[in-house]
């Protein structure tokens, strides 16, 4: 799995100039380029040409960069690439991934360009069948993370949006778990209401909750409770060392288990608080090059 934080994943149209400059100085873990739904039509061509011309010209510093393609089942995804792979891109996030069989006809497409030959993929979940088939998708070529579309998949289940999002749970889940058996990143769905923070929170600490990696945005307002919610707090950090210094203090004594606040740590805590420190540090390292 890509060691970096995805705490926030920021979509970008790839037709406005002047927010794709903005970008480059916002504190988002990863910037999601889209020339699917968030550009018009008649705006695709330019759109394709003017985020290539971007992404060869202009720094973004150590944010991930992933381009949103249109889907093969429309008649822009074939241009997309052939332009966009000019532009030497670190990741390809596919729409509407059915099955590994939609991300094999995109990893030989990668392939057959020299340009691409370090591309990964990313898929949208975002379909039933997709969901259905996360873990086969999850184990795909080239394959480096889920987004979840929720927006989409709550189109196409007819299901009622809810603050506890109860519709979606079984959708969430089966992806994380693919996500996490084959080793790749997983990113929670978008919030809507880009002006409401507390609901922003309540869902940002849901997902964290069930175990996502970070949550995709539609709004720089956004950026701040999302990387708050998905990063260590201070509490979490002085445990997981606490957990460490009493469990190497219990090893040094010849015993298998530690007691830290009452609560019995065992080596499978010890390798949560180890991750919880290294993603602390990765964090501190990207917003130093921010």
């Amino acid at each position: 799995m890509d060691s970096r934080p995805f705490r926030s994943m920021l979509y970008i149209p790839g037709s406005k100039e002047r927010a794709m400059e903005k970008a480059r100085s916002l504190a988002t873990d990863a910037i999601i380029f889209d020339l699917e739904d968030a550009v018009a039509v008649d705006e695709k061509a330019n759109a394709r040409e003017l985020l290539a011309k971007t992404l060869m010209t202009s720094e973004f510093g150590p944010r991930a960069k992933v381009i949103r393609i249109n889907g093969f089942d429309t008649e822009w995804a074939e241009a997309d690439l052939e332009v966009i792979a000019q532009a030497r891109p670190e990741a390809i996030l596919l729409p509407k991934v059915n099955s590994a069989a939609d991300i094999q006809a995109l990893a030989d497409r990668l392939e057959a360009r020299a340009q691409t030959a370090d591309t990964v993929i990313w898929a949208m979940m975002e379909t039933p069948q997709g969901i259905l088939n996360a873990g086969e998708i999850a184990a795909a070529p080239r394959m480096a993370g889920f987004v979840i579309g929720t927006n989409d998949l709550a189109k196409e289940l007819n299901c009622r949006f809810r603050a506890d999002r109860l519709p979606m749970q079984y959708a969430l889940q089966t992806c994380l778990m693919a996500a996490r058996a084959a080793g790749i990143v997983a990113v929670d769905g978008v919030y809507n209401a880009f002006k409401d923070d507390e609901g922003l929170r309540v869902e940002c600490e849901q997902g964290r909750d069930l175990g996502f990696d970070g949550k995709t945005l539609i709004h720089p307002a956004q950026l701040a409770i999302a990387n708050a919610a998905f990063a260590p707090d201070a509490a979490a950090i002085d445990l997981a060392r606490r957990q460490i210094a009493a469990f190497d203090e219990a090893t040094a004594k010849g015993l298998g288990v530690a007691v830290v606040d009452g609560k019995i740590v065992e080596n499978l805590h010890i390798v949560t608080a180890r991750a919880t420190l290294d993603r602390a540090e990765a964090i501190a390292t990207l917003q130093k090059g921010l």
